[in-house]
């Protein structure tokens, strides 16, 4: 019974060791105060008591003051509750002061708290990033079409990380640049003996104002020749210039056909106007009969009068041509 009750004291007595190591990290303040970080064992376990990990800010602290970078514990205490990453802006910080830049802690941790990488910036900012442009598709005033990619050397503008537009924005305002440098060229081959002149038309416009970068330089990496847009241009009229030319035509014989159906009626018309007086011919011969106005050798000179216009007109017509009908 004895040896029970030890051994549950025994592990009581662990378990309240633990609970107190973990409320009272010892350890961690030990390596604190040997590594010159005067940090009291009650503010540790505050920490905890507010949600804090010590680990962080207490390793913090130690890697920010051997770097000689003096920080405060309830300004790295507040970065980490707001939603920071307090290692993050403590690497940075070391990083910047290494390359003498001009960055201070509330900087870094607006930087942080924005949702962008401070470390990268800072690096970005000491070893500037090379951005490709995707092509870019231009017209020179001949009607050439050029298609280019630009190569976009940046570096991080730490003073403008907070508020300052994005790599999206610089590549646009390039391709921007580079569609009017060769819009306003006269001539395609004047761009491809001088691309460097697109560079320095595109750099004199200070692209990267407002932006989070600072461009150094701006680099033609390929230029291409694409389709002849003029000419393309030209085809497309010259085939609604054919085609307008062509409804018209049609329309002018649309309006021909329609004329000649017209006068074909006309004609038929006449014929039956003629066929209609001819009908009265013989009642008028017959009227004069018995009103006495015709007599029968009278009737006698009309028969031989027409009969001979037939054979005047039969004589007058050429016998070769029926020969040579007949013949076909």
């Amino acid at each position: 019974m004895n040896i029970y009750l030890i051994l549950a004291t025994g592990i009581g007595a662990l378990f309240l060791l633990w609970i107190l190591l973990y409320f009272i990290p010892v350890g961690l303040w030990f390596t604190a105060f040997v590594s010159g970080v005067r940090i009291s064992l009650i503010q540790l376990v505050l920490m905890r008591w507010r949600k804090v990990p010590p680990q962080i800010i207490v390793r913090s602290l130690i890697t920010a003051t051997k770097a000689g970078i003096a920080l405060k514990r309830d300004d790295l205490e507040a970065h980490f509750l707001a939603g920071g990453r307090v290692q993050q802006v403590v690497n940075a910080l070391i990083s910047a002061d290494k390359a003498n830049m001009n960055l201070n802690f509330k900087t870094a941790t607006a930087i942080d708290l924005a949702g962008r990488d401070v470390l990268e910036a800072v690096q970005m900012s000491v070893n500037p990033k090379v951005i490709d442009t995707k092509r870019v598709t231009a017209v020179a005033k001949d009607g050439i079409q050029l298609i280019a990619i630009a190569r976009v050397t940046v570096r991080a503008n730490i003073q403008q990380l907070v508020g300052g537009a994005g790599e999206e924005t610089v590549l646009a305002r390039v391709g921007e640049g580079i569609v009017s440098s060769i819009g306003s060229a006269h001539s395609h081959k004047a761009v491809l003996e001088n691309p460097d002149s697109i560079s320095r038309v595109v750099l004199d416009k200070g692209l990267d104002s407002g932006t989070a970068f600072e461009i150094l330089s701006i680099d033609i990496a390929d230029i291409d020749i694409g389709k002849n847009i003029g000419a393309v241009l030209q085809m497309d009229q010259a085939n609604a210039d054919k085609n307008i030319a062509q409804a018209k035509a049609e329309e002018r014989r649309a309006m021909a056909v329609a004329t000649e159906q017209e006068m074909k009626a006309k004609a038929q018309e006449a014929r039956a106007n003629v066929i209609q007086a001819e009908a009265e011919i013989p009642k008028a011969i017959a009227e004069s009969f018995r009103s006495g106005n015709l007599g029968i050798m009278d009737y006698q000179r009309y028969k031989n009068i027409i009969a001979d216009t037939k054979m005047r007109e039969s004589i007058a017509e050429d016998p070769g041509t029926e020969d040579r009908g007949e013949k076909k």
